[in-house]
């Protein structure tokens, strides 16, 4: 069975990742992540974001659903870069312990492959996040995942404000469409023609109600759970649950697998968190 795609909501579709239980994808999420985050090996990374990018591919996940967030972050990356660059040009010659100079770019400035090494490392350490948060936030049905998250000891009103937040991304867009869409029917100019500054100023015509909306739609929400008696009892029950199976023991085990190797790699093999490939 498959749904009209949206941008950062949950899409139901016959896969194997969107059978596993929101608990489970949130462990393996953060394991991954964890390999990631910990390790300064390239071969490591790369290798973590082929398998990512595979899984992403497995979903059934379009590119458009994630092109938004895409470009945002390869913008934040970049800048991230050129920013490190201008205020530490020679970390990556410190962490590696050597030099080898590729040019002159400015005064003190000099590009070194070391730091050319250390930057790449960066840049595909934040890229490979990316497909891994998409993945979990683009197959976890929130309420599924509210029932795991209540079923390993997380207070049922916690649970309950995480799968809110997850559906309020998709709410936020649409609101945003519309409230977009109403403005420029009055005339308000978005488009590539308005100067820069235009564009500024015109869209916070359109955040300023977005924000007075949002908050309207948390007092209806607030109103309805009250009026419902929530947080009355001590415990609820939840009609989307889902058991542990293989493919989850599986999944976890995959995951688990993936983190220490990670760390056995920094530990024995490199005998640091960082790869050296110029010794």
């Amino acid at each position: 069975m498959t749904v009209k795609m949206k941008l950062f909501s949950y899409n139901l579709m016959d896969t194997f990742i969107h059978h596993l239980s929101g608990l489970t994808k949130l462990i393996c999420f953060l394991f991954l992540t964890f390999a990631v985050m910990y390790s300064y090996d390239i071969r490591v990374i790369l290798a973590i974001t082929a398998f990512s990018i595979f899984l992403l591919l497995k979903s059934k996940i379009k590119f458009r659903q994630i092109r938004t967030m895409v470009l945002y972050v390869l913008i934040f990356i970049l800048t991230n870069a050129i920013i490190s660059f201008f205020f530490s040009p020679e970390m990556g010659v410190e962490i590696y312990g050597t030099r080898h100079d590729i040019c002159k770019l400015y005064g003190r400035f000099y590009l070194t492959q070391e730091q050319l090494f250390y930057s790449l490392t960066k840049m595909v350490k934040y890229a490979s996040v990316v497909p891994l948060g998409m993945i979990f936030l683009l197959t976890t049905n929130p309420s599924e995942f509210a029932s795991s998250l209540n079923r390993v000891g997380t207070p049922y009103k916690a649970s309950y404000a995480v799968a809110l937040t997850l559906r309020y991304f998709p709410d936020i867009q649409r609101d945003y469409r519309d409230i977009s869409q109403a403005q420029q029917a009055r005339g308000l100019d978005l488009s590539r023609k308005a100067k820069f500054i235009s564009r500024v100023k015109n869209s916070l015509l359109i955040v300023i109600p977005l924000i007075f909306s949002s908050l309207d739609r948390i007092e209806l929400i607030s109103n309805a759970m009250d009026l419902r008696g929530f947080g009355k009892g001590k415990s609820r029950t939840w009609y989307t649950a889902k058991k542990f199976n293989r493919q989850d023991i599986l999944a976890l085990t995959v995951s688990a697998l993936i983190f220490i190797g990670s760390i056995c790699v920094s530990v024995f093999i490199n005998h640091s968190r960082f790869y050296n490939p110029f010794i």
